[in-house]
């Protein structure tokens, strides 16, 4: 294995750069359900395809913590540009999970190709000589309609029971359609893209357990290496904190005519503010985990439950400030309102929800201190 990570980058001051122009299209965006094209290829542009790429084909194999803060600034301009950010960061990782001559098709144009991941397996694989034929229907795609490629999850009959493998499928292999409706996120544009009897080539196929564990393919970068549970919160989580810290500035806005004279605005403000800070140290230290060149097993439990946590902790901040700061943070343009809207749908992903995660997280703490788990 020949990739590590490389350093003269700086995703996080480029990420700091966008958020101004996120800033500007983020009503555009929340309108028409899309992002507008500019600030696709601005994402791209910045470095985020290419971020997790492979050395070998002129990526970055760069670190989950220059992502994680280049993903929270972003966020502060608009939260579903740094969502989409974010997934094409990832999807940019999953390829390295192929066999080389899968990641030589994926990146025959360039590291800056725009891959997306469809993650559930809603699909199907026949087996035929060479590959499989894949076909199936993948909803929630984020960003499909810029895509060049998607990495899409597809069940394998193997010995009799059926196992989840993704499949890299080139722009012409599936269809797009506009399914996305969502009261918040809006701008991801996470529309549906369909297959119909695609045929792949054996070696553009992985299965999703060597991704879930971290086997990457021609590569110890640690962003290859890692198991997906130490960094899958992250990479849904990282938007949240940016989002966060836009709606304290907003609140601060609506409530500075009146806050001189009135203390209720400056404690939840206050209040919201360590929440917003504790949330983002909390996440900062899981990136650093996910960076680190071994990984201690606690951790595996650890991080997806304090992305969860810390992303309830920023909505809950959220939504005390939008009560706090009354029917002005409710109106129509109002970037209090949006990023409230934007937060409830990004906390319901599965996997931000703190329930699951306490639980495995829960059964080790008891491990480690001789509990009932332990015998």
């Amino acid at each position: 294995m020949t990739d590590r990570t490389t350093s003269g980058t700086d995703l996080p001051g480029r990420g700091r750069e966008l958020a101004s122009l996120a800033a500007l299209h983020a009503e555009q965006a929340d309108r028409e359900s899309q992002l507008p094209p500019v600030m696709v290829e601005q994402i791209v542009a910045a470095g985020f395809a290419r971020h997790f790429v492979p050395t070998r084909w002129n990526g970055r194999a760069g670190s989950v913590t220059d992502l994680f803060h280049a993903v929270s600034a972003v966020a502060e301009g608009c939260t579903s540009a740094a969502w989409s950010a974010s997934v094409i960061a990832s999807a940019g990782r999953m390829g390295a999970f192929l066999p080389l001559e899968g990641q030589q098709d994926l990146w025959a144009k360039g590291a800056d190709t725009l891959v997306v991941g469809a993650l559930m397996p809603r699909g199907d694989a026949t087996p035929v000589p060479g590959g499989w034929r894949v076909s199936g229907s993948w909803s929630y795609a984020s960003v499909v309609d810029f895509s060049d490629w998607a990495l899409v999850c597809a069940l394998v009959t193997v010995d009799g029971r059926q196992v989840p493998w993704f499949f890299a499928l080139p722009r012409e292999d599936y269809t797009v359609t506009a399914t996305w409706a969502s009261t918040g996120m809006r701008g991801t544009g996470s529309n549906s893209l369909a297959v119909e009897d695609a045929f792949v080539p054996e070696h553009r196929g992985f299965t999703r357990q060597n991704m879930i564990a971290g086997h990457g393919v021609g590569s110890d970068a640690p962003c290859h290496t890692a198991p997906l549970r130490l960094v899958s919160g992250l990479l849904f989580g990282a938007p949240a904190v940016g989002a966060a810290r836009t709606a304290l500035r907003a609140f601060a806005e609506l409530s500075a005519p009146v806050a001189p004279d009135n203390p209720a605005p400056r404690a939840a403000l206050a209040r919201a503010a360590v929440a917003v800070n504790g949330a983002g140290l909390l996440m900062e230290r899981a990136a650093r985990v996910a960076d680190a060149p071994r990984c201690d097993p606690a951790d595996l439990a650890r991080n997806p439950a304090d992305c969860a946590y810390a992303v309830e902790q920023l909505l809950d901040a959220v939504e005390r400030l939008t009560r706090a700061a009354g029917s002005a943070a409710l109106s129509d343009g109002s970037a209090l309102e949006r990023i409230w809207r934007d937060l409830h749908s990004l906390s319901s992903h599965v996997a931000l929800r703190f329930d699951p995660a306490a639980v495995a997280y829960g059964a080790r703490l008891l491990e480690l201190s001789g509990g009932p788990d332990a015998r």
